[in-house]
């Protein structure tokens, strides 16, 4: 495993509410523990073999904080957009290829039957069109993040 694949696991994890996950291979061992309120994040244990250079040693951090605003001020705030919600389960994409522009971005105004992004669920990439016509205000979601069915995806100001 490399340095990204233990961040993406470290994300993953954050993001899934599991309170304590760990990771076995022939390797590598990893636990990664979240904290009771979600608020962080920690990497408990990391063993690598003797054979591995130190300078490839990825070193753990103390602490991942996640910096979460008070739900009162985001609900007020939001409360004049319409959220876009995931219809499935799947990987999030902000574009059809590396080498494409993006769909939607921040600002943008999107009419009803615009794709926004595509959701690869099972080697299916499924094309997530707007219900409604308005200016995109917030992106929810990461590039390449996977999403859950009804997750938040965009903020749409219809306006």
């Amino acid at each position: 495993m490399n340095l990204k694949e233990i961040q993406n696991l470290i994300k993953f994890v954050a993001k899934s509410g599991a309170s304590e996950v760990k990771l076995e291979m022939d390797d590598v061992k990893i636990t990664i523990r979240t904290g009771s309120a979600g608020d962080k994040t920690q990497v408990q244990q990391l063993t690598l073999p003797m054979s591995v250079p130190q300078a490839q040693i990825p070193q753990p951090t103390a602490a991942v904080e996640a910096v979460e605003p008070t739900t009162a001020e985001t609900s007020a705030d939001d409360s004049q957009y319409i959220t876009i919600k995931s219809p499935i389960i799947g990987t999030f994409y902000r574009r059809p290829s590396p080498d494409k522009p993006i769909f939607a971005e921040v600002g943008q105004s999107i009419a009803e039957g615009d794709v926004l992004c595509i959701i690869e669920a099972m080697k299916l990439f499924n094309e997530i069109e707007s219900e409604i016509s308005g200016k995109i205000v917030k992106i929810l979601v990461d590039d390449a993040s996977p999403v859950e069915f009804d997750q938040p995806l965009f903020l749409v100001d219809p306006s």
